[in-house]
């Protein structure tokens, strides 16, 4: 039995569906008042999941204040026993865009070893593993079918830093998630697990995400940039409509 099916069933309907929305908090940020802002929008404002940094005290925040399922991610696999033991429902190695500025890679050998490590930690646990964009996609697409190998149960695009939109409005939008697009389109296609995709993504392009082949969206800038709890709201139902709209372009296709 798929260790997917372990989900709330929530979770579960959302993937298969193909309209997972997942709020990303940072998997750099530890404020709990940030988090629980971010939680409580993600909460009224029809996400299904949200990302939080690896903290067992924020897990229980955020579940508290959200009543959503929690994905907790981190680049240390010791960190995620104690979060699970809190109550996350998932765990994910990524995202790596706070790394990119400081000049911390991940290559494709260290996140397999990432993926093995958590795997020997928690061996029941769904596990979602981020591929990194600094890796040419024909390197991507093998890396995210090893990873499958190596026990992920969902595999992450990313590539929102490595875009470099010219355009206003809508253009500069699909020109800034194309990276994390292009990625989602090649792996759908390489593995049978289904595919998140994030970064860079806005409700112009969640669309298209759904379209290229995931089965679910991460955003994380488009609302934890935001100071306002009540635009955060907006911004997640937004987000919420896109992606219902996406869905149901897909499946007539």
């Amino acid at each position: 039995m798929s260790r997917l099916s372990s989900l709330p069933l929530q979770l579960q309907q959302a993937l298969a569906s193909r309209r997972l929305l997942k709020v990303i908090a940072g998997l750099t940020n530890f404020d709990v008042a940030s988090v629980e802002r971010i939680s409580r929008a993600a909460g009224l404002g029809g996400a299904d999941l949200i990302d939080l940094a690896c903290d067992p005290e924020l897990v229980r925040r955020a579940t508290a204040v959200s009543g959503l399922p929690i994905c907790v991610s981190a680049v240390d696999p010791e960190l995620f026993p104690a979060a699970v033991a809190a109550g996350a429902a998932l765990v994910e190695i990524g995202n790596y865009d706070a790394f990119y500025p400081l000049g911390r890679l991940f290559d494709a050998a260290e996140v397999l070893e990432l993926t093995r490590r958590t795997r020997a930690l928690l061996s029941e646990v769904v596990l979602s593993v981020t591929v990194p964009h600094v890796l040419p996609l024909d390197q991507q697409e093998q890396l995210a079918i090893d990873l499958v190998e190596a026990g992920a149960d969902l595999i992450q695009t990313e590539g929102g830093t490595s875009a470099r939109p010219f355009s206003a409005g809508s253009l500069g939008l699909i020109e800034k998630a194309a990276p994390t697009l292009a990625a989602a389109h090649a792996i759908s296609r390489a593995v049978s697990v289904p595919v998140l995709c994030a970064s860079g993504l806005s409700a112009v392009t969640l669309p298209l995400a759904i379209a290229a082949g995931a089965s679910g969206v991460g955003v994380g800038s488009a609302v934890n940039r935001l100071g306002d709890e009540l635009a955060m709201v907006a911004v997640v139902r937004s987000l919420r409509e896109a992606l219902g709209s996406g869905a149901a372009v897909s499946a007539q296709s």
